[in-house]
């Protein structure tokens, strides 16, 4: 593989993405204080104080807005989805369980309680990543779906 291969591929978004997404969770962490933690930034915002809502109201807003920015700057990929809507909403549901009992979402354990050693999110995500793991293989592999 050479230069022009990786930078074409999807290794390269992907490295780069992550720089991005760390990069911005540390410049949260140090500069306010907080995790860059999605569900707990949703959450805090249905329940915050007066002086707690301008920063995650940018945070989503920066959420949102970005995939539009994108798509005028360099286009978006075509999409496709496998799956009906009663499959994505008890997919959504069961993501949203999953993330009340495990205390945080995927990139709150992930990407800032994994950096700020959590042994709390160590097993968090090792769980979501074993059980995506498992079930891929399973539905895959497997079942042959």
């Amino acid at each position: 593989m050479n230069l022009s291969d990786f930078t074409h591929s999807t290794y390269f978004a992907g490295l780069l993405g992550g720089l991005l997404i760390g990069l911005a969770a540390a410049i949260l962490v140090l500069f306010n204080g907080r995790i860059a933690g999605i569900s707990g930034i949703l959450g805090g915002l249905l329940q915050a104080g007066k002086g707690d809502k301008a920063w995650r109201v940018l945070f989503v807003l920066g959420l949102v807005t970005a995939p539009f920015v994108y798509r005028i700057t360099f286009g978006l990929p075509e999409v496709t989805i496998d799956a009906g809507t009663i499959e994505l909403i008890i997919a959504g549901l069961l993501v949203g369980i999953g993330t009340r009992y495990a205390s945080g979402c995927t990139s709150g354990h992930g990407v800032c309680g994994i950096s700020r050693g959590s042994t709390r999110s160590i097993a968090a995500t090792l769980t979501f990543m074993t059980a995506g793991f498992v079930t891929v293989y399973l539905t895959r592999h497997l079942l042959g779906l």
